[in-house]
């Protein structure tokens, strides 16, 4: 089994990940993520945190891709998140 990424090498992951696949930090907002991330685990459950952080990349994606898109998709899904009532 693999060892839990500690909090301080999420930005050695992050740049993994951009040097990778060819992404910028615009692209690839950590901030933003997480917020998404606290957002939805709050106020829907923990374990929807990650496949809602799918969703939003997946609308972000379809819709564009830019970091405005990216932002919106995220802030739409934790507006959604927020007023959640199971």
């Amino acid at each position: 089994m693999s060892e839990h990424l500690p909090p301080e090498a999420l930005d050695e992951w992050a740049d993994a990940l951009r040097e990778r696949f060819d992404l910028t930090q615009e692209d690839v907002p950590i901030a933003l993520v997480l917020k998404l991330a606290k957002d939805v685990a709050d106020g829907v459950a923990r374990p929807a945190a990650p496949f809602s952080a799918f969703v939003a990349g997946l609308i972000a994606g379809r819709a564009g891709g830019s970091p405005d898109d990216i932002k919106n998709s995220v802030d739409a899904v934790s507006q959604l998140a927020s007023t959640w009532k199971a």
